[in-house]
């Protein structure tokens, strides 16, 4: 099996409703997201994916949607008095952890047809959580 993998950095803050302690207050963190592709044999131009596809489609989607964003769940009440001062949010539907961030990013890549294996997002330089679908 062939692997790549492309590093993309972006800034995002966040907070969780449902988490008991200091990540239940709003903060940020300087994230690197690592998007790992696989392949069983290579293409035409002896490549899992052209490093700069795999970049466009991912950078574009966190510089668009995700990069100095605060990210909420769709019910945090923060989220009307930010868009009131025309702060940027992204929401989710679910607590923006991690890993829901992760899986994020991996199913945007998939839907752009990239052969994702693995998505791994670092939020802090010794904190790192991954996405990958069962087998």
């Amino acid at each position: 099996m062939y692997r790549v993998t492309e590093i993309v950095e972006f800034c995002y803050g966040h907070r969780l409703l449902r988490y008991q302690g200091k990540c239940a207050h709003l903060h940020g963190h300087n994230g690197r997201v690592e998007i790992e592709l696989a392949a069983p044999s290579l293409d035409d131009q002896s490549m899992v994916a052209d490093f700069s596809d795999i970049g466009r489609v991912v950078k574009g989607f966190i510089d668009q949607h995700l990069d100095h964003r605060m990210l909420l769940h769709r019910d945090d009440p923060l989220v009307p008095v930010l868009r009131q001062h025309d702060e940027p949010v992204f929401l989710m539907d679910s607590d923006p952890t991690a890993e829901a961030i992760a899986r994020l990013i991996y199913e945007q890549a998939a839907a752009h047809g990239l052969k994702v294996s693995a998505v791994r997002l670092w939020e802090t330089p010794t904190s790192v959580a991954a996405y990958a679908p069962a087998r």
